[in-house]
């Protein structure tokens, strides 16, 4: 796997050959996939970096969504804009995220998981669309600094005080007093801000309406699921304190996905929309982590790798409308059906995995989500029924105002799609759909 990236790089360097970096990703998908049923617990790889099934499953998805951003990204080559310069930085953002998922020590994954910034600063000022790139870009680099500094401190305390930073061999902190609470909240705080919860989300729909189609889609796809990772990895350092505090990660993310659901209802931009949307489902993902029940933890990670998917798919059309339309409007892009036939199934398919409706991957892991949820607490319930009704409303309100009506009368004429559009779409559509068949697998891997 490493050996094919560093051939990417030397290619990308030396020969500039898109086509031959796109053959190699698709390559690295493949001879990576074969080992996906494998019934691994953890086994090394050298260097200090180790997989396990959580780890595996999201290498896995890093390297499909970045081969996918390549794929969706042709116009950059096609236009010539710094081609060469664009696939470095997104096999640079690949390499950091395969090192922060192979980590086995938590300073080295602190190291790798701020470096994933970089690549994604400079996808947001050198190819975004509108002059707001430079505000989008600071308020992602600045929201993830100030969130990351406590978190640093923390694992040197750490380090200080239990003499290892190796996962599996430190010893978790005791105790609920202040100095434990306070521990625990500056540890937490950073992967909230990257996952984003609710009230830390306000980077996301900036820098996902200015950043280009791959930086939407690798933001989407992969850099969400950071948070969610390292949460998973340091929640049970903590696990006296997270007992005592559960409720409130739980009551922020469920009624804080709510909320977002309703913003959502009001957006007039496709990718605000989509971002906000991820806020939403992200919100349930943290409350069936928090638990740290074998239901919450997996469907958590069944939920971050469908939600990948979906997500980085529907930036990938809304890209798609936005390079014919020259704008990301519902108000602009109307009636796509009426001139975009051949797209509209892919548009439903797409919408539905959005919703959670079978049979799609985010179906098995929202069913586990909220089982976790309601058998912690019924009063929970309330909150679930209204992120799970508003979800369905907010992606019916996209399908039908982006599908019917009356489009604009300036347009006289427009491509339908072309073959590498619906093939990219179908390398989101087929895992999604197909993968549930395998979920099961996925699932007892984790536990």
């Amino acid at each position: 796997m490493l050996g094919i990236l560093v051939f990417n790089f030397l290619v990308t360097i030396f020969v500039g050959s898109w086509e031959l970096v796109q053959v190699n990703m698709f390559i690295m998908c493949f001879l990576v996939l074969l080992s996906l049923n494998h019934d691994f617990y953890f086994f090394s790889i050298g260097w200090g970096l180790g997989l396990d099934s959580l780890s595996f499953l999201l290498v896995s998805l890093s390297i499909w969504v970045v081969m996918m951003m390549i794929y969706a990204s042709y116009g950059v080559k096609k236009l010539d804009i710094s081609s060469k310069g664009f696939l470095l930085v997104n096999l640079i953002l690949l390499f950091v995220l395969v090192l922060t998922f192979c980590s086995t020590d938590f300073f080295m994954f602190y190291v790798s998981f701020e470096s994933s910034l970089v690549p994604m600063f400079i996808l947001i000022l050198g190819w975004g669309y509108q002059p707001e790139r430079v505000q989008a870009g600071v308020y992602m680099l600045f929201y993830t600094l100030f969130a990351s500094f406590p978190l640093l401190v923390s694992l040197l305390s750490l380090y200080s005080a239990k003499g290892t930073l190796k996962m599996g061999l430190v010893e978790s902190v005791e105790g609920l007093d202040m100095v434990s609470v306070l521990w625990y909240f500056c540890t937490m705080f950073a992967f909230m801000v990257k996952l984003p919860l609710y009230l830390f989300h306000l980077w996301l729909p900036k820098a996902h309406v200015e950043a280009p189609v791959a930086g939407s889609m690798v933001l989407a796809g992969v850099l969400l699921k950071l948070g969610g990772y390292g949460f998973i990895r340091m929640v049970s350092l903590f696990s006296g304190v997270n007992k005592v505090f559960n409720w409130l990660w739980v009551s922020m993310g469920v009624l804080g996905g709510v909320i977002v659901s309703l913003m959502c209802l009001r957006q007039v931009d496709i990718k605000a929309l989509v971002a906000y949307s991820s806020v939403a489902h992200m919100g349930m993902v943290l409350g069936g982590m928090v638990l740290m029940s074998n239901w919450g933890l997996g469907g958590a990670v069944v939920v971050m790798v469908g939600h990948g998917l979906c997500s980085s798919g529907l930036f990938c059309l809304a890209n798609i409308v936005y390079e014919r339309l020259g704008s990301r409007s519902l108000m602009v892009g109307k009636g796509l059906l009426s001139f975009m036939p051949n797209l509209g199934l892919l548009w439903f398919l797409l919408c539905v995995g959005n919703m959670a409706s079978p049979p799609t991957l985010n179906l098995l892991g929202e069913i586990s989500l909220i089982t976790s949820i309601v058998s912690w607490s019924k009063v929970g319930i309330l909150g679930i029924m209204g992120l799970s009704f508003f979800s369905a409303v907010y992606t019916l309100y996209m399908y039908s105002l982006s599908q019917h009506g009356m489009f604009v009368s300036s347009l006289y004429s427009c491509c339908s799609g072309k073959m590498s559009e619906y093939f990219v779409l179908a390398l989101h559509i087929i895992p999604l759909n197909i993968v549930i068949i395998k979920g099961s697998v996925v699932v007892s891997n984790f536990y």
